[in-house]
C-alpha cells in the first residue's frame, strides 16, 4: 500500500530528475549555440583572410618567422639580425613571446625551400582562429549579463568597422589582446578578481598593450565606487601583481624593462621620427566612413542610458567610460580601431538591453518580430562590411613581392654578411625569406634612432638620395656588403648607379640588389 510519504518522495524525486534533465538540455543548447557561432566566425574570418594569398599587413612576416625560429631554436633563440638597433643580440627582447609561441604551433617549412607557402598558410590559419575566439568570448560576456539574443548581437561585431576586421585578420597579437580584454571584463563583472592575476602575467608575455588591463581594472573600480560606494581594490591589485610578476619573471629580464620604455617613448612625442601609420590618427571623415556604425553604437548607447528609468549600474557605467576612453584614443591613433568597435558595441547592447526587455514585456509576437528585425538590421551591414574587409585584404602587397630577391641573397650572399636596406619596413619580408644575412634597420625606425641617432640620420639621408656616391659610407660606416632597395627610391637609385663602388647584381620588377665593392 502506497503511503502519502511515499507519494511525496516520488514526486520530489520526479521533479528532481526533471530539473536535472532541463539543466542538461540547457547546457547542450548552450554548447550547440557556442559551437555554431564559433564555426560561423571561423567561416567569416576565413572568407576575409583568403581574399589574398599574402599575409595581411607587413609585420606578420616577422611574426610568422619568429614562430618558426622558436620551434627550431627554443623559447629564447639568439636574435642577430638587427645589430644596429636596440634589438641587437645583447639587448633583444621578444615583446610578443607568447604570441610567437602560439604561431610556432602553425609554423611550417623553411621559406627559402618552398617560397614561404607553408609558413604563410600556417600564419593565416592562426589568424583565423584567434579573432574567432575573441568574438566567441564577446558572446560569452554578453550572455553572462543576461542579454537576450546575445548570439545575434555578437554578429554585430562583423558590422561595426571594416578596419577593425582588417586588423583582426592580421598575423599580429591584437586579436589575442582583444580576447584578453574581453575575458578581463567578464571576470571583472563576475568579480572573480583572482583570475586577473594570471591574465596579467600572460598579457605581459603576449603583447606590450598590457597596461590596458590596468585601465579596465581602474575603470571598474571607479564605476563600482560611483554606483555602489564599494572599494573593489582587487580590480586593480590582482592585475597589477600579475603584470609585475610578468615583467620580472621573464626570460628577457631586465632587457624587457628598458625596451618597453624605449619603445613607448617615441610614440608619446619624444621623437620626431615618423613611425608606422597605425600610430597616427584617421582623418575625421575617413573614420566616419570606415567605422561609422561603431561610432553610432556609442551615440545610441549613450541615448539609451538617458532613456532608461533606473540609474546606470556598475557594468553599464564601466562600459560607458571605456567606450568614451577608447573613442578618444582612436581619434589620437588609428591602431585603437582594434578595440574601440568591440567596446562600443558591448556598451550599446548593455545599455539597450533593459529598454528591449521593457518593450517586449511578455509578448511572444513582439519578441519574434524584434528578433527577425534585429537579425536583418545586423546581417545586412555585416555582409557589406565583411566584403569591404575582404577587398581591403585583397589589396595586400603580393605574397612573393620580395621572395625572389631575398632568396637570391640567401643563395648567393655569404652567411652573416650585412644588407643595407633603403626602407625599414622591408626587413620583415627579407627576414621571412632569408635568415642567412643581417640587416641595418627593421620593425620600427626608432629602434635604430635610439641605438645611434647619428647613424640613423646618416642612413636616412642616404636612402633619400641626399648623399652623393654613397657606396663608401655604406661600406665603411655601416659595414654592409650588399644593398637592397625597392624601385621606388629613385633618388637613391640615381646616386647608386653612378657610384663605382656599387655594382648591380640582381633586379626584378620589385627590387634591385647591389654589391658593395
Amino acid at each position: 500500500m502506497t503511503t502519502p510519504n511515499d507519494t511525496t518522495t516520488a514526486m520530489i524525486s520526479s521533479e528532481h530528475t526533471l530539473g536535472r534533465l532541463r539543466l542538461l538540455i540547457a547546457n547542450w543548447q548552450l554548447v550547440a549555440i557556442g559551437s555554431g557561432l564559433f564555426v560561423l566566425f571561423l567561416v567569416l574570418f576565413s572568407y576575409m583572410q583568403f581574399g589574398s594569398d599574402a599575409l595581411v599587413g607587413t609585420d606578420g612576416y616577422y611574426h610568422a618567422r619568429m614562430g618558426l625560429l622558436i620551434r627550431e631554436g627554443g623559447l629564447k633563440p639568439t636574435f642577430d639580425w638587427l645589430p644596429m638597433t636596440i634589438l641587437n643580440a645583447e639587448s633583444f627582447y621578444d615583446h610578443h613571446l607568447l604570441y610567437h609561441l602560439y604561431l610556432a604551433l602553425f609554423s611550417g617549412t623553411e621559406p627559402a625551400l618552398d617560397g614561404g607557402e607553408s609558413l604563410t598558410t600556417g600564419a593565416k590559419f592562426a589568424s583565423i582562429l584567434l579573432p574567432s575566439l575573441a568574438f566567441l568570448a564577446s558572446w560569452w560576456l554578453l550572455r553572462s549579463q543576461g542579454i537576450r539574443w546575445a548570439a545575434v548581437w555578437t554578429l554585430g561585431l562583423f558590422a561595426v568597422s571594416e578596419p577593425f576586421l582588417y586588423r583582426m585578420s592580421m598575423p599580429r597579437a591584437q586579436s589575442a589582446a582583444l580576447l584578453f580584454l574581453v575575458l578581463a571584463l567578464h571576470w571583472l563583472f563576475q568579480e572573480r578578481f583572482w583570475l586577473l592575476l594570471p591574465l596579467g602575467f600572460l598579457f605581459v608575455w603576449l603583447y606590450d598593450a598590457f597596461p590596458l588591463l590596468l585601465v579596465l581594472g581602474g575603470t571598474y573600480f571607479l564605476a563600482t565606487w560611483l554606483t555602489e560606494r564599494r572599494f573593489v581594490w582587487q580590480a586593480l591589485a590582482f592585475p597589477a601583481v600579475g603584470i609585475i610578476l610578468g615583467l620580472f619573471v621573464n626570460p628577457y629580464f631586465p632587457e624587457n624593462i628598458s625596451f618597453i620604455i624605449n619603445h613607448l617613448a617615441p610614440k608619446i612625442g619624444a621623437s620626431s621620427t615618423r613611425v608606422g601609420n597605425e600610430w597616427y590618427p584617421y582623418r575625421t571623415w575617413t573614420l566616419v566612413e570606415n567605422s561609422g556604425i561603431a561610432l553610432l553604437a556609442l551615440v545610441l548607447g549613450t541615448f539609451a542610458w538617458g532613456w532608461r528609468k533606473e540609474r546606470m549600474d556598475r557594468v553599464a557605467l564601466t562600459m560607458f567610460i571605456l567606450a568614451i576612453l577608447f573613442a578618444f584614443l582612436l581619434f589620437r591613433s588609428r591602431r585603437f580601431v582594434e578595440y574601440f568597435p568591440a567596446i562600443a558595441l558591448i556598451f550599446a547592447v548593455i545599455s539597450f538591453a533593459p529598454l528591449v526587455e521593457e518593450w517586449l514585456g511578455k509578448s511572444k509576437a513582439r519578441a519574434k518580430v524584434a528578433f527577425v528585425t534585429l537579425l536583418v538590421l545586423l546581417a545586412i551591414p555585416a555582409a557589406f562590411v565583411v566584403n569591404q574587409a575582404r577587398e581591403a585584404i585583397g589589396g595586400s602587397k603580393p605574397a612573393d613581392q620580395y621572395a625572389e630577391a631575398a632568396i637570391w641573397l640567401h643563395d648567393n650572399a655569404p652567411v652573416g654578411s650585412l644588407v643595407f636596406q633603403t626602407d625599414w619596413d622591408d626587413f620583415t619580408r627579407l627576414f621571412f625569406y632569408n635568415q642567412n644575412n643581417i640587416y641595418t634597420v627593421g620593425l620600427d625606425p626608432t629602434y635604430m634612432e635610439l641605438y645611434d641617432d647619428e647613424l640613423y640620420d646618416e642612413w636616412r639621408r642616404i636612402t633619400q638620395g641626399d648623399v652623393e656616391l654613397p657606396g663608401e659610407t655604406i661600406r665603411d660606416r655601416f659595414g654592409a656588403s650588399y644593398v637592397f632597395s625597392d624601385l621606388k627610391h629613385k633618388s637613391f637609385l640615381k646616386e647608386a648607379t653612378e657610384d663605382p663602388l656599387l655594382e648591380e647584381l640582381y633586379r626584378d620588377k620589385y627590387a634591385v640588389i647591389f654589391a658593395v665593392n
